[in-house]
């Protein structure tokens, strides 16, 4: 993308933020903006969550006011997907509203989900990672709407879906505008490279229609591609060549669909009853979409999890409900498309992205006491929403969130400190994951944290104990961790499906009584492993899980420590 391209998108991702900007704290008039915003939470615990926060916002006049925010959770039982959390959205949308709802515009931001790849956001939501901008701070709540901000007002009634851990900037000419205004789905299509397609949905379009080399474009879609290979985009001929005679493809991000399309959607719902099985919002709606769309793909499940009994024939009933639906893409070729759902791209987008950070204008510390004297390089980290003591120091690449760094302590390169009380004199290594949470544990409040290798997976999974071997903490078998903490195998527990062994349901963590000796414990025990040494715990020391400290988690405390970073910071910031 060209220097001349580049200012053109950073130019416009600064008008929208301060388009929504001026939104925030207000009542907005009728059509200029979202009706309706729904997030998407994958339990009532979450939702509970999800509102606490948003209440919150409102209340400290962070939003646009006079819209409806609602959040909706799955039911309980079996994982739906955020296709079936869109169904179940668009029933209870249609109970509160009834026929109103073909009047309004709703934006429908899927954020239900763990977070296992971005732990830190797992007990109160990633659509609340926090960003550092704006005043007051953006989370990615903010930044999804302020993307949007010029949506509603040439959008007809319907829904934009959209996801939570995503981000999309554009620009366009100025005598253009996106338009959702066509029948049926209209989705955004991003000019990407042919690797990048083979993880994400590739766009096959309408070969009769010429494509321009303008910054906008809409066009017919013949057919979706999940997930393709290079050789089925080729084959398909999803691919196209640029004036330089570059070969790449439109990928997805965010589509919408109109009031009669929802009503498709929900009589499907009617006709399948309750879900049993995981739905997939862009594989499964949008590959019935269009006039080369196939019945094919129902019966491919090889970019599924987990195959649930009916999920063929759910896909075969979406496919026939929604076939021969229009299919229109609005090809952004000014655009970039970011995704932060894991440690490694929060890391890399926050501290080391140069370009995300020259178009929204992300900052080293934002909304924090910090000091940046002494740093040779001040936009090698990033400290947001914390009390950090001017004796402390952060490593390159860094990322500390929502902390309080007590004197001399030293956080190394490459690490995320979330939520945590460090107390004097503390060293944090490189490349490690902390965070604390607040839990229910024996009718009292207690503390956990968390502790892993920023590259360590989480979800990888063995079926029994005896081979737990194969995983890996801090680059070491849990075996081995284990004996460094005079723990042994056979000690160790696993919460939830025994079947399912893996650093998350791992009961590694000790329950402690304050915030400070939550973190002081758990860094021994990281210590410990990588200095060769021996940690010993006592033996009635409660160990909890990632899994369990989420399933007791005390919102309202971890929210409060919050508020109180909110407080002093605010009241030292004002007395400057």
């Amino acid at each position: 993308m060209d220097e001349k391209y580049n200012k053109q998108l950073k130019i416009a991702t600064r008008q929208k933020l301060i388009k929504f900007d001026h939104l925030r704290g207000r009542e907005v008039k009728p059509g200029e903006f979202w009706d309706v915003v729904v997030v998407t939470a994958v339990d009532e615990s979450q939702k509970d969550a999800y509102e606490l926060q948003i209440n919150a916002k409102i209340k400290r006049k962070e939003l646009p006011l006079g819209i409806d925010y609602r959040v909706v959770s799955d039911p309980p039982g079996y994982k739906i997907g955020n296709g079936g959390a869109t169904l179940y959205t668009l029933q209870q949308l249609s109970d509160v509203y009834g026929t109103v709802l073909n009047k309004l515009r709703v934006l429908l931001i899927h954020a239900g989900g763990l977070s296992q790849r971005l732990p830190s956001a797992s007990a109160l939501g990633k659509i609340f990672t926090v960003l550092p901008l704006g005043n007051p701070l953006y989370q990615m709540l903010e930044l999804k709407m302020a993307m949007y901000v010029d949506f509603p007002s040439h959008m007809r009634p319907g829904v934009l879906v959209t996801c939570a851990d995503d981000i999309e900037l554009y620009s366009i000419a100025e005598d253009q505008c996106i338009s959702f205004d066509k029948p049926g789905f209209t989705a955004l299509g991003h000019p990407s490279s042919l690797s990048i397609g083979t993880t994400h949905g590739v766009f096959v379009l309408d070969s009769y229609e010429t494509l321009s080399h303008t910054e906008m474009q809409t066009t017919s879609c013949l057919r979706f591609l999940h997930k393709p290979s290079v050789n089925k985009m080729r084959d398909m001929g999803a691919v196209c060549n640029s004036i330089l005679g570059r070969e790449f493809v439109y990928t997805d991000s965010t589509y919408y669909f109109d009031f009669k399309t929802s009503q498709l959607l929900l009589n499907l719902l009617k006709e399948v009853g309750p879900l049993e099985c995981e739905i997939d919002a862009y594989g499964d709606f949008l590959q019935a979409l269009g006039s080369g769309a196939s019945v094919e793909y129902t019966s491919n499940t090889a970019n599924v999890t987990k195959e649930e009994g009916n999920l063929v024939e759910i896909r075969k009933k979406i496919f026939h409900l929604l076939r021969g639906t229009q299919l229109n893409v609005i090809l952004l070729n000014n655009s970039k498309f970011y995704h932060i759902g894991t440690t490694s791209e929060y890391l890399f987008h926050l501290t080391k992205d140069t370009a995300l950070r020259n178009d929204l204008g992300l900052l080293s510390s934002a909304f924090s006491l910090h000091s940046t004297e002494n740093y040779e390089v001040t936009n090698s980290c990033c400290v947001m929403y914390s009390v950090v003591d001017p004796s402390c120091s952060v490593g390159i690449g860094s990322v500390v969130e929502y902390c309080q760094l007590e004197m001399g302590v030293c956080i190394g390169k490459g690490s995320i400190i979330s939520s945590c009380w460090v107390g004097p004199g503390l060293s944090v290594p490189d490349l490690v994951f902390m965070h604390s949470l607040c839990v229910n544990h024996k009718h009292n409040t207690g503390y956990v944290t968390v502790v892993f290798g920023i590259n360590d997976n989480l979800k990888s999974s063995v079926d029994n104990r005896a081979n737990i071997q194969g995983l890996k903490l801090f680059g070491s078998s849990l075996p081995d961790c284990l004996a460094h903490w005079g723990m042994d195998s056979e000690g160790l527990h696993f919460s939830g499906d025994m079947s399912c062994c893996n650093l998350w349901n791992a009961c590694l963590f000790p329950v402690c009584c304050h915030q400070k000796t939550s973190f002081l414990k758990s860094l021994e025990m990281l210590q410990a492993v990588l200095n060769g040494t021996t940690v010993t715990l006592p033996k009635d020391i409660q160990l909890m899980s990632m899994q369990q400290a989420l399933q007791t988690k005390n919102l309202k405390e971890m929210l409060k420590f919050r508020t109180g970073l909110f407080n002093e910071i605010t009241q030292k910031l004002s007395a400057q």
